[in-house]
């Protein structure tokens, strides 16, 4: 590891980034250096934007993969090399506002019906019973389980945050009876072959992907897809958005808000203003009848 690696590493560790984020940022500045066969400090703002528009016109990726090459290179430069540029020196791409994929829930009853294997089956309920990220669930520890409160606490999810979410006694039971035929040895819920370790996120996203495809849901549905469908049906239900915010984790209250625009129930309840204008019609003077005594 060079020293420039090693230090760009330290730096995002001081800040407490994710293994995840600390990964997507070293592999994006590697790339970055190999592109033009020189280490990063030996590249300006130039080449910042020339790889920006390699990554856009010729490789053709995504914009939320460009938008992370250059948060990447924003901390490299202004943090690591302290270089006297401003974060507006690094131009961002504009990200097209995308509602998610939310199942419903008998296609939801239909993807577990396929899911293979009893260990796949729990941990993919868990994401749609307690709506945690796949990351999430496959972290949970036996001692997580609260059964006493009927709570979940789920540590250091996203953004390095703790928080409880619900347990209800539908996934607690599922999660005692899957308890009692495994065995689980350690201490995560879910373990790999070794059981100090647990199994890798990619495993449920295989089995979601193959349940999926065996149930033969015209709406591809993601592990990621059953947290939003957990969300939906909370807000179906009608539990409040600030309580929805806090089970999910969401740092911002809008992003929780977006879900009121992929609910169904939401918005076939809504009433439009020409009901009110068809059932209270003003007289033909123009003027509103006046209030009856």
């Amino acid at each position: 590891m060079t020293p420039l690696r090693q230090r760009f590493v330290e730096d995002m560790q001081l800040r407490n980034f994710s293994p995840g984020t600390q990964r997507s940022y070293v592999h994006h500045v590697a790339a970055f250096a190999r592109y033009f066969g020189h280490s990063p400090e030996l590249l300006d703002l130039e080449a910042v934007r020339q790889y920006q528009l390699y990554l856009l016109q010729e490789r053709a990726l995504s914009t939320s993969t460009l938008n992370t090459f250059t948060s990447a290179v924003s901390f490299l430069y202004l943090t690591t090399l302290e270089m006297p540029w401003s974060k507006q020196d690094f131009t961002r791409t504009r990200v097209e506002s995308r509602l998610p994929i939310v199942p419903s829930p008998d296609e939801v009853r239909r993807l577990f019906d396929h899911i293979p294997g009893i260990k796949n089956r729990a941990a993919l309920m868990l994401c749609f019973g307690a709506g945690l990220r796949v990351s999430e669930a496959v972290n949970v520890q036996i001692s997580h389980i609260d059964s006493a409160r009927m709570l979940l606490r789920v540590e250091q999810g996203k953004g390095a945050k703790d928080r409880y979410t619900v347990l209800s006694p539908a996934l607690l039971q599922i999660l005692r009876t899957y308890y009692r035929i495994v065995r689980p040895a350690g201490a995560y819920l879910f373990p790999s072959w070794r059981p100090d370790r647990h199994i890798s996120s990619g495993v449920l996203q295989r089995a979601c992907h193959e349940a999926w495809q065996l149930a033969g849901l015209p709406k591809r549905i993601t592990p990621h897809g059953l947290r939003h469908a957990f969300a939906t049906c909370l807000l179906d239900s009608g539990v409040d958005t600030r309580v929805i915010q806090a089970l999910l984790g969401h740092s911002r209250i809008d992003t929780t808000a977006r879900y009121t625009a992929v609910s169904p129930a939401k918005i076939a309840t809504t009433a439009s203003p020409l009901e009110q204008l068809l059932i209270h019609p003003r007289p033909r003077g123009g003027h509103p009848r006046p209030a009856q005594a």
